[in-house]
């Protein structure tokens, strides 16, 4: 049976992070097989570099009015939505990260009196176990996804977390984070080799320096390894918050020649590949997409025992598991594989097998489509008189 070719809105954060790149990732999977795109954001996402044909981008502009203390995003941000969706007779509004972009698309679809487009929220972690679990939101996340058509979450960790912390009793299926495995590979660019010597163990930590990644916990891993006697690299991509303390704190330490802050980076892909170990030492991850992409890349991952992260990382096969804020675990574990060549490299040839048969494109951007479809089915026989095929 054929698969009809959808309109499709999708609303994310465009900065660094997980949820912006999996949304992102998937718009242009989806374009890649025939669909039509509309992304809807304040800026362009961050991971939308090339042109596709199939891709629209349209901007949010909210007004700089003196009245507005805090400029009403969610209002210009439902007004856009309910415009797009309109003038491209949109069917799916797939938005990721409930606030504001859930508020903002069920205010939408109340606004599209003849137009019944369906409403999807990805759930991708702090916007339940942060936003979600706040006072000053709780109410509107839970009343948020109960009128949402269809909710989905990134791991099992963060579906069972939803409904004991914000209540919810709407059904939530889990459709895990995804890799391209033919971006995230072990090839090494010539380019980011440079920054590795063969004397060294390179170490690599992506993310956006948020607290809740506890990169000061890395630098005081590279102090642990130092004193040790380990010869260790540490390469630092991305930017945030805490970007600046972990560079002085490597100063005051004496590790700051070890590590290299290269700030934020667009083709993390190219990098990755030159690491012997990635390392993780968040306070809480939901899944840890970032992981997931060194996996695709062959390279181990050492990360902390919590969130989603047991569901990616298979303890002791394709990395390590360590508790939070066990900076001596950390560098245990870096020198157990150090020592170790033939477990550093049957690891690594583990995470890359996870990665291809756990959580391939080709594997899981169907398993969206299907959702969208299984939704759409409710509608009086919609797809009947078409009959263009979706690859």
């Amino acid at each position: 049976m054929n698969s009809p070719l959808l309109r499709i809105g999708i609303a994310c954060y465009p900065t660094y992070g997980g949820s912006g790149a999996l949304a992102t990732e998937l718009g242009i999977a989806l374009a890649d097989r025939g669909h039509e795109i509309h992304f809807l954001s304040y800026e362009s996402p961050f991971r939308l570099k090339e042109f596709h044909s199939n891709i629209i981008y349209h901007q949010v502009g909210v007004q700089d009015y003196p009245l507005f203390k805090y400029p009403p995003y969610a209002l210009a941000l439902a007004t856009t939505m309910a415009e797009v969706c309109e003038l491209h007779d949109l069917e799916v509004l797939h938005v990721h990260y409930a606030i504001p972009h859930l508020v903002s698309a069920n205010l939408a679809k109340q606004m599209l009196i003849d137009q019944d487009v369906k409403v999807i929220s990805t759930l991708h972690g702090t916007d339940i176990t942060v936003v979600g679990n706040d006072p000053s939101y709780r109410r509107v996340v839970q009343f948020s996804l109960e009128e949402a058509d269809g909710v989905t979450a990134v791991s099992q960790y963060l579906k069972n977390e939803t409904y004991r912390s914000v209540g919810t009793t709407c059904e939530i299926r889990v459709i895990p984070n995804f890799v391209d495995l033919n971006r995230f590979s072990a090839s090494v660019c010539p380019e980011a080799a440079k920054l590795c010597c063969d004397d060294e163990v390179i170490l690599i930590h992506v993310s956006n320096f948020r607290p809740v990644k506890r990169v000061n916990d890395l630098v005081h891993v590279m102090v642990e390894l130092k004193n040790n006697g380990v010869s260790a690299r540490l390469i630092m991509v991305g930017d945030g918050p805490d970007k600046a303390a972990a560079e002085l704190l490597a100063r005051q330490l004496k590790v700051a020649e070890q590590i290299n802050f290269l700030g934020l980076q667009d083709s993390v892909e190219q990098i990755i590949p030159c690491a012997d170990i990635f390392l993780l030492p968040s306070e809480f991850e939901s899944f840890g997409l970032s992981a997931l992409e060194a996996m695709a890349c062959g390279v181990p991952v050492i990360a902390t025992n919590s969130g989603g992260l047991p569901e990616v990382i298979q303890d002791g096969v394709s990395g390590k598991l360590v508790s939070i804020g066990d900076i001596q675990g950390f560098a245990l574990a870096i020198q157990e594989l150090v020592t170790d060549p033939d477990a550093l490299k049957r690891m690594g040839k583990n995470a890359r097998h996870e990665a291809v048969n756990r959580f391939s494109i080709q594997d899981v951007v169907p398993a969206y489509l299907d959702y969208y479809y299984e939704l759409l089915s409710d509608e009086d026989d919609m797809f009947c008189d078409q009959n263009v095929e979706a690859t």
